[in-house]
């Protein structure tokens, strides 16, 4: 049985919904539901909870904890508390890390979102890229440089900084899930599960994004497999003259500006998995 035999609305394609193309996604992941499904745009229209295996399971303890506590700021403390130690973050030599040699320490949850926030190209976001391609099977299309061809120098230099991104860390990519997982908890206290969030993204160029359909209005966008979008209009006004509108729903947000104080700052920045979206494209 394949997946569109239990979810036969989300695999439901014609001329007006083209499926995810090809070479954007993996034919397996670590989340519930198969990339050519998150990624396509009926999973827009008709969108379910996207679970990452087994981080329910083994993190159950912490859920619980989070269930007790009322206040958001409580609940984040609680989180960065028990990756603190569950991870062993204040124990860098863990990891390898000797002070005698110098050297840098590895990179933790916290850094890798900064990093994102400062340069979504950076070995921080070739990190980021990696794990979403791992954990939900969307891969990047962009990093510094169009991502078309594995074979090509601009892909092995992706994946080069990914490498040198998780070296030497306390489990980096099982600390993202833990983030990723924790923000669609707090979501869903803080959110309908079945209203999208309208979020905005200025740009300055329309030619490098890949069109797969739609008109100058409201084009059919490839994303990335990982954007940044803000919650704010005003905001994306900053970032180009082109601002492009999205519906996203609640499964594909990663990360928001206001989870975990200090790691995304300012410009109300949310981090959305990629895929085909229908956009609406609007000017200064």
């Amino acid at each position: 049985m394949s997946a569109c035999d239990n979810s036969p609305t989300l695999c439901r394609a014609n001329n007006k919904t083209p499926a995810l193309p090809r070479e954007a996604y993996l034919p397996i992941n670590r989340c519930n539901l198969p990339a050519v499904i998150l990624g396509s745009p009926t999973y827009r229209d008709a969108p379910m909870p996207l679970k990452l295996d087994g981080v329910a399971e083994l993190h159950a303890d912490l859920f619980r904890r989070l269930d007790a506590a009322q206040a958001p700021a409580q609940r984040a403390e609680i989180f960065q508390d028990y990756m603190t130690v569950h991870f062993r973050l204040e124990q860098p030599e863990d990891a390898g890390y000797n002070a005698t040699r110098g050297g840098r320490r590895g990179a933790h949850y916290i850094s890798v979102l900064r990093g994102w926030s400062i340069n979504a190209d950076s070995r921080e976001g070739a990190v980021l890229k990696g794990w979403v391609e791992s954990r939900f099977g969307l891969t990047p299309r962009f990093h510094g440089e169009p991502l078309r061809d594995p074979s090509a120098p601009a892909y092995r230099h992706y994946l080069e900084m990914r490498a040198a991104g998780l070296y030497g860390t306390h489990a980096l990519e099982a600390q993202l899930d833990l983030v990723y997982s924790y923000c669609q908890y707090e979501l869903a206290r803080a959110w309908p599960a079945d209203a999208p969030l309208t979020l905005y993204r200025g740009v300055n160029r329309m030619d490098d994004f890949e069109q797969l359909g739609g008109d100058a209005r409201r084009p059919r966008l490839l994303l990335n497999n990982l954007n940044s979008f803000t919650g704010q209009r005003e905001r994306a006004d900053e970032f180009g003259d082109v601002i492009l509108t999205v519906e996203v729903p609640t499964p594909l947000i990663v990360c928001y500006c206001g989870l975990l104080p200090g790691a995304l700052r300012g410009e109300d920045e949310y981090l959305v998995l990629g895929g085909v979206y229908d956009v609406t494209r609007s000017t200064l």
